[in-house]
């Protein structure tokens, strides 16, 4: 998977951004563009905890060169997709005041906040196994990030943002990789959480997640 992540490799220059202004105001009413900020904020803050528990848990703990390898090259296109974000919110947002709201949103936002807080949780609990953790940050690239996806691929079916949307394309595309490597990993562990410590971890971040898309 190494290779397939390596064979993925973008850079932000790549996005195209200059039509994508007329239809944020034009086309796009004030539910959505709020929506779609808020999206762009839990992106922009979420890749930079994902980098953390790599950073100071995974690559610690994990000794097969391999998924070392991956680890590293992820550490770096989450990296790819902060810059993306920011860049996005820069040129979407130009009011000062509503970016930094923006790119502070696990602070000031109670939505994000609670999905950062859960994640932040795992990263800092000692007393989880590895693979117990495995399992939360697999729901936070598969279950977190899925519905946001999804709200972006709306405007590309309708035609609108097509640099956002096809920045959406590489980092769906990425974030999918990442989740099935946690899979994968997670199928070659010798020692696994019980099928009901599974369930728990997810059912938690779906009623999160839900929580986030609906308001409820």
């Amino acid at each position: 998977m190494y290779k397939k992540a390596e064979a993925s490799f973008w850079t932000a220059e790549e996005m195209d951004l200059s039509h994508d202004l007329s239809d944020w105001h034009d086309k796009l009413n004030d539910g959505e563009r709020h929506f779609i900020s808020h999206v762009l904020a839990f992106f922009a803050a979420s890749d930079g905890i994902v980098n953390e528990n790599l950073v100071e848990r995974f690559s610690n703990e994990v000794q097969v060169a391999e998924a070392r390898c991956f680890y590293g090259f992820q550490v770096m296109m989450e990296n790819i997709h902060s810059e993306t974000y920011s860049l996005l919110i820069d040129t979407y947002i130009k009011d000062s005041h509503q970016r930094e709201y923006l790119f502070t949103a696990i602070d000031t936002i109670p939505a994000i906040k609670k999905k950062a807080d859960w994640a932040l949780r795992w990263i800092s609990d000692e007393r989880s196994s590895f693979s117990e953790r495995l399992v939360a940050f697999a729901a936070v690239e598969g279950i977190f990030f899925s519905g946001c996806f999804a709200s972006i691929f709306w405007l590309k079916k309708r035609g609108l943002m097509p640099g956002l949307t096809f920045s959406n394309e590489l980092i769906s595309r990425d974030e999918g990789m990442h989740t099935d490597f946690a899979c994968m990993l997670f199928r070659h562990l010798k020692r696994r959480p019980s099928p009901e410590v599974v369930l728990e971890i997810i059912t938690e971040a779906v009623a999160i997640e839900q929580e986030f898309l609906t308001g409820q």
